[in-house]
């Protein structure tokens, strides 16, 4: 997508550190948003990813959700869960799973990705369409509702029996000590949701700019989100209230 410049937003100052008011209010804003089931801008940190992701409550993604995220956003639409999900999923860390020459999760910005399975679930058909994405999102929120409600009344037996991989939603494993450990959009969405009380499931997707097919600047994400009247919120003021 391409966000056009916003005259209000000054670009140097986007991405800085943000007044103790100003980010106490645009956290209340996000979680208020997220609450809600309505999406949120979150800019990482400018020497991490130096990206805004667009992130939604997974259990309130719909068709439209998908559809805003793929062409507003444009980067890969992935569902992070909680740690302890992801051990009552017996979910791997992709790169652990798979045997190939290939895999080097070494990135430059962190110790390494959180990347798990892509999956579809059983009742969608090729999996890509926004109805199929949705719903594949929707009932990964519910499995990690049904974890944790419960944590020993679902298993990877469960989930093999709701879910298919590989598939078109991947699914991203957050740190063990949530924010303490990573400050990756992963954890950011997941501190978001146990901050509203939602299921700890949290959808995540990079905004890309069209025209330099680059991460979307901050300054750039900024304007979108105000045009779009979507919150918008530095993961150093998130970090900062809810670690």
């Amino acid at each position: 997508m391409r966000a056009d410049t916003d005259a209000e937003v000054d670009a140097d100052a986007v991405g800085s550190a943000p007044d103790a008011d100003s980010a106490s209010d645009s956290v209340r804003r996000a979680l208020d948003a997220f609450r809600a089931g309505e999406p949120v801008c979150v800019h990482d940190f400018a020497d991490r990813e130096g990206e805004t992701d667009i992130i939604y409550p997974a259990g309130a993604v719909d068709e439209a959700a998908v559809a805003h995220m793929r062409n507003d956003a444009g980067g890969l639409i992935c569902v992070a869960v909680s740690d302890a999900v992801g051990d009552a999923f017996d979910l791997p860390f992709l790169a652990d799973a798979l045997d190939h020459p290939a895999v080097d999760d070494d990135p430059e910005y962190d110790d390494r990705s959180s990347f798990s399975l892509p999956v579809n679930h059983r009742e969608t058909f090729t999996g890509i369409t926004d109805e199929d994405r949705a719903r594949t999102i929707v009932e990964l929120a519910s499995a990690a509702a049904a974890v944790d409600a419960d944590p020993g009344n679902y298993g990877p037996e469960d989930f093999a029996a709701e879910f298919r991989a590989p598939g078109h939603v991947h699914v991203l494993r957050g740190a063990r000590d949530g924010l303490r450990g990573r400050t990756g959009h992963t954890e950011l969405g997941l501190a978001m949701a146990e901050a509203v009380d939602a299921a700890p499931a949290a959808v995540v997707c990079e905004m890309l700019d069209d025209e330099t097919g680059a991460a979307l600047t901050p300054a750039d994400a900024e304007a979108y989100a105000r045009r779009r009247q979507i919150p918008y919120v530095e993961g150093a003021a998130l970090v900062e209230a809810l670690e």
